[in-house]
């Protein structure tokens, strides 16, 4: 069911799902969390259909904020979905503009859900001070993605400037899969002759810049370097060159990777691209700060030499 109301106050929102719920329509009142997601318009129903498939795995209530302007009319209108309409949990759309264009404690007090964590989302447009603002004032974690900023790698430069305990960004995210590989592969064959690293992506990708900057900081001795690969994905290869021979990890396409190790045929490994509901839920599991991304941003960019090399050939 979806109820629209427009030119509204939250307060009526609130109503609203009180009258819903005492009717039967929201299924359930088992909520973990509040999920607070300040969006731009055109960006909302993805934003919703994440949320919406990150909450079967965490049932919360998604409150979106479209902020329409600062220079419009001063004016909030209001959507409810429950049901059907809103998966496992229970969203409520909010539209602002003119002075309510920026959403604060003020303006989405009345519809958090009593003694449970906030989480709050920037899908696009990225905050200068992510932890200072209104939003994030309240939240205990705060999620953005730099990669979908006009300027991805000014923007993980924002978040490194600005980080704050409970800060995340889901171009670190996506790399979990990547990250639990090398670092197999790292307590197989040791770092025992281990010359250099390269990693091949996007050279315009914050994930690829923090990949390189986390295995910058796991080996500070050893050099770290960046070789663009044409393709879509953002990272696409890891070389690791060693006396022993080298070992390197490749997925430039799909949802497998080619792992080639000194003196043994190629092995496939399942390395899927992780899918933006699958990092929100992920994020959505857990709570506390994520120090090692803190720490990436904070010592492992500055430690990391940005500058790309010519790939080499396998």
């Amino acid at each position: 069911m979806i109820v629209d109301l427009p030119d509204t106050k939250t307060s009526q929102v609130a109503k609203t799902l009180v009258m819903l719920r005492r009717e039967g329509h929201v299924g359930s009142n088992a909520r973990v969390l509040t999920l607070v997601v300040s969006t731009l318009p055109g960006h909302e129903e993805a934003a919703v259909e994440a949320a919406q498939a990150a909450a079967r795995e965490h049932p919360c209530r998604v409150i979106v904020v479209v902020r329409e302007g600062a220079d419009r009319p001063t004016r909030l209108s209001g959507e409810v979905r429950v049901g059907g309409d809103a998966g496992a949990s229970e969203v409520i759309i909010l539209r602002t503009s003119g002075e309510l264009n920026e959403p604060d404690e003020s303006l989405i007090s009345a519809l958090l859900l009593p003694d449970d964590p906030v989480v709050s989302w920037w899908p696009s447009g990225v905050p200068e001070d992510v932890s200072s603002t209104p939003l994030g004032v309240i939240s205990q974690r705060r999620i953005t993605d730099a990669a979908a900023e006009p300027d991805p790698l000014d923007a993980l430069g924002r978040l490194a400037a600005s980080w704050r305990p409970g800060d995340t960004d889901l171009s670190w995210t996506r790399l979990t899969l990547w990250r639990t590989q090398l670092t197999s592969i790292l307590d197989q064959y040791g770092t025992r002759g281990l010359r250099d690293i390269t990693v091949h992506g996007a050279l315009t990708s914050p994930s690829t810049v923090l990949l390189a900057a986390w295995l910058q900081l796991q080996l500070p001795a050893v050099p770290v370097r960046l070789a663009e690969a044409e393709g879509e994905a953002p990272v696409q290869g890891v070389r690791l060159a060693r006396r022993g021979g080298d070992v390197e990890i490749s997925r430039p396409v799909g949802d497998v990777a080619q792992l080639y190790l000194p003196g043994q045929s190629v092995q496939h490994v399942a390395l899927p691209v992780r899918t933006l509901p699958a990092c929100l839920a992920e994020e959505l599991r857990r709570l506390d700060d994520d120090v090692v991304l803190g720490r990436v941003l904070t010592h492992g960019l500055p430690a990391c030499n940005l500058s790309p090399v010519a790939p080499s050939p396998r």
